[in-house]
């Protein structure tokens, strides 16, 4: 953050885009914004512009601070206060100076969804009226808080019209795995800033939305916290759109339920808030949204949505970006109204929440029983009711992330932490073998300590979360997302909150990011459990490194200097740990049993999630395919050693030719591998399996026990959860087809949202339908062909690591045999 304000870079200007989606609306193109900001901050030195972050396709991403000028001594007061907030609240809470003299920060995002324009418009209107108002119109505002703009979260979206940013990815589905360089963004700010009060602006509902959410509520959030002020601000922002009187504005009805061309009365008409008026299904369970992420920084928080629909849709006109730009206008200024003239009962709260986590205090959910002690404003306890009640949660005293023979993959223990970081979450390593919860610890293994300022976000992360499946009907998005589950390493909840005292431990340092490479003159072996593993196994390939495949899981390499250069450098790159190899895996490779693996050109079909963590593993080699291009030119599979199928391959009457040219492939020993009900059905069409692909509840997703086969493909670091969305199993296999991973015969599902569908939820597609049955399954056919199809979801929003893992072991299963390493 700047050391003084304001901060005034003469910023790129980038050239007009030809088509720019923005100009169908009438609204502000990107490379309209920084001439914007250039002039504002040319003509006030209210206005300040960082540049914190680019798009994929390399735009600027823009942080506007709109406050009083602060020479470098306040801003280092500033700074030590929103510190000593985080860091040391019990004091902060007897801090007369900085109750008295704390800039308050609002954050306002205005775009994060690209084709959902006009928060931009808005704030952009809002920093000029605020930069140009007369000084006494705006000294106790900007004395008293820094305003915070995020112009655009999504340029790229922004200019081609979509949703997503260039990478296809939804940027607000993505705070907590930060795949998108837009959200890695987000969040570093959201840890910069600390706000007080954070919105974010969308569309498109029909009549003006503004949070708080209906139930359900996450296990994390300190709702006791959020809620009064969350609600009484949205109720400000309703009396103020309504009056205004907006033209061309729609309101809600709450008696009918309607939405309403205008108002006809005091109690007719409203903005939808949606937790007085959706009783369920517009939740803030999960903290993959920016609101709800923003929140465990000690935010109130909002997401709003814009009423008229999308301005350049065909059925609408431009006229309609005029409304919403005049609402989210409105909605900008009753918001930071409404900060202003409550900001020290809620700096009070921010503090509270910081020094709940500093203590580890018990986590203590809101339920009705308990509402009567809440302070602050009143206007939300009519409207909660048991429905409403957070899960009852216990806070360990601290997570271990294990290291040797207690951890599944150190590579993916090494990805956890650094992820952990990113978002904030402290990590140190034990100074020595230390015992904890009963499990002796070697030195050097992690340890998040649960008493440190983000220990909310730090156990939604590691945490498995709630089963809530008979709480609620429906669920607006996913409902479990553990990393401690899903992304591949061993994670130990140790010891309760607030009891006990942790072992002496160490920061963890920048050197411990290589790998370990033993001295050369011996074969060297690997591990082949994680990420990273995988990213440093194909990288020995594109090079030319001879590799063979042992049956523990292992890798090997030789003892040739260029063998031993390349992994050094992978150790370097990756954080790979080499071995010597031991005299029985030297045995094994003598014997010929083990795989040599080959650099794999993979066709694929899919999704964006396909693509993306395909290449996340390392392969680079990708090659998109459907039906319409292998029959255009089936010579496309002549370079294909193996397919990836996220979705089905189907061929029509008129494709024959691309039919023949799949089967012909299959025919020669070429295998398919995937994921879902088309991935099967793709390898039933051509031989390679028989049996019957059962799709679970289609809103069924959640974090689920696996039994992995104790022979199997997937044997070799086998794990015991996985993710699904929503579940896929297999009934009536054939001879041939084993199954490689089951769903847990007693107890599938762990946590999120999947129960039976149907009228009375008699629809067979529940967990208890999926208990016990095949989730991954394998099959071999005379001509060398293979088959390995996951029913889990896997590569969900490349969220689940430890699955893409699996989906890395499955392909080197099936993919042709390379030349290997010679025999030492």
């Amino acid at each position: 953050m700047p050391a003084s304000y304001p901060v005034q870079p003469t910023l790129k200007v980038y050239p007009e885009t030809e088509p720019d989606a923005a100009d169908t609306g009438n609204l502000t193109g990107y490379d309209q914004i920084a001439p914007i900001l250039n002039d504002l901050m040319a003509s006030s030195d209210r206005v300040s512009t960082q540049v914190v972050g680019e798009s994929t396709q390399g735009r600027e991403l823009y942080l506007v601070t709109v406050t009083a000028p602060e020479r470098r001594s306040e801003t280092s007061q500033q700074t030590r206060w929103r510190d000593e907030i985080r860091e040391d609240p019990r004091s902060a809470a007897k801090d007369r100076r900085l109750a008295r003299d704390y800039k308050t920060p609002i954050w306002i995002s205005s775009n994060i969804h690209g084709n959902e324009w006009e928060g931009t418009d808005a704030a952009l209107t809002y920093i000029e009226q605020l930069a140009t108002a007369p000084w006494s119109e705006v000294r106790s505002l900007l004395s008293e808080h820094r305003l915070y703009f995020s112009i655009t979260l999504n340029p790229d979206g922004r200019t081609i019209g979509q949703r997503a940013t260039a990478l296809n990815l939804d940027e607000n589905r993505d705070m907590i795995t930060n795949t998108t360089p837009e959200s890695i963004s987000f969040i570093r700010t959201a840890q910069a800033v600390q706000a007080l009060y954070a919105a974010d602006f969308h569309g498109y509902t029909g009549v003006l939305q503004v949070e708080p959410c209906g139930p359900p509520h996450g296990d994390d959030y300190e709702y006791d916290l959020f809620i009064p002020h969350a609600y009484a601000s949205s109720l400000q922002v309703e009396k103020d759109v309504v009056e205004a009187a907006i033209p061309g504005n729609t309101y809600y009805d709450v008696t009918t339920g309607n939405v309403v061309p205008e108002v006809t009365g005091p109690d007719s008409a409203h903005i939808k808030i949606p937790y007085r008026d959706t009783p369920s299904g517009w939740d803030d369970y999960p903290p993959i949204f920016t609101a709800q992420y923003a929140a465990f920084s000690g935010a109130v928080t909002s997401t709003v949505e814009l009423p008229k629909s999308r301005p350049n849709s065909s059925s609408q006109t431009p006229a309609n970006a005029v409304i919403n730009t005049a609402v989210a206008l409105q909605t900008m200024q009753s918001l930071v109204d409404y900060v202003e003239n409550h900001d020290q009962a809620m700096l009070d709260d921010q503090i509270e929440f910081f020094r709940r986590a500093d203590v580890g205090a018990p986590r203590t959910a809101l339920t009705s029983a308990n509402i009567a002690d809440v302070p602050g404003p009143q206007e939300w306890k009519a409207e909660w009711d048991a429905a409403d009640d957070q899960n009852p949660v216990t806070y360990p005293r601290a997570f271990v992330i294990p290291l040797g023979d207690e951890q599944r993959s150190e590579a993916d223990a090494r990805v956890l932490v650094a992820q952990l970081q990113r978002h904030g979450i402290e990590v140190e390593r034990l100074a020595g073998r230390a015992r904890l919860g009963g499990v002796t610890y070697r030195e050097g293994a992690y340890v998040v300590d649960m008493h440190q300022p983000l220990r909310n976000l730090a156990h939604a992360l590691l945490a498995p979360g709630t089963d809530i499946s008979a709480k609620f009907p429906s669920m607006y998005d996913i409902s479990a997302w553990s990393l401690g589950y899903l992304w591949g390493a061993t994670v130990e909840p140790v010891g309760v909150t607030g009891q006990g005292w942790l072992p002496r431990t160490r920061p963890i340092s920048h050197h411990e990011d290589g790998g370990d490479v033993p001295r050369r003159g011996s074969y060297l072996t690997f591990e082949l459990a994680g990420v990273d593993d995988y990213r440093a196994l194909n990288a020995l390939l594109e090079d030319g490194v001879a590799v063979s495949a042992l049956a523990d899981g292992s890798a090997v390499v030789g003892s040739d200097r260029a063998s031993y250069a390349a992994a050094s450098e992978v150790a370097d790159e990756f954080g790979t740990d080499f071995d010597a190899a031991t005299r029985a895996e030297l045995a094994e490779l003598r014997s010929g049993t083990a795989k040599g693996l080959e650099d794999l050109t993979i066709g694929y079909t899919g999704t964006q999630d396909d693509l993306l963590s395909l290449t996340q593993l390392g392969f680079d080699d990708l090659v998109a395919l459907n039906a319409a291009t292998i029959t255009a030119d089936p010579a496309v599979l002549d370079d294909v050693d193996v397919l990836w199928l996220g979705s089905a391959l189907t061929f029509n009457a008129t494709q024959a030719a691309g039919s023949a040219a799949v089967q012909a492939f299959v025919d020669d020993g070429g295998s398919i591998v995937g994921r879902g009900s088309g991935a099967f059905n793709t390898a039933r069409t051509f031989g390679l399996v028989t049996g019957t692909a059962v799709g679970g509840n289609s809103s069924g997703n959640g974090i689920v026990a696996v039994d992995t086969a104790a022979d199997g493909v997937l044997a070799p670091y086998a794990q015991d959860y996985s993710f699904i969305y929503p579940a896929t199993w297999f009934t009536g296999l054939g001879e041939g087809v084993t199954v490689e991973q089951s769903y847990d015969a007693e107890d599938p599902f762990v946590a999120g949202h999947w129960r039976r569908g149907g009228a009375g939820g008699t629809t067979p597609n529940g967990p208890e339908d999926a208990a016990g049955q095949p989730a991954v399954v394998s099959a071999e056919a005379a001509s060398g062909a293979k088959a390995f199809v996951f029913g889990t979801s896997i590569m969900f929003r490349t969220h689940p690591k430890g699955g893409q893992s699996q989906a890395a072991r499955g392909l080197f299963w099936a993919a042709p045999e390379g030349e290997g390493v010679l025999t030492p």
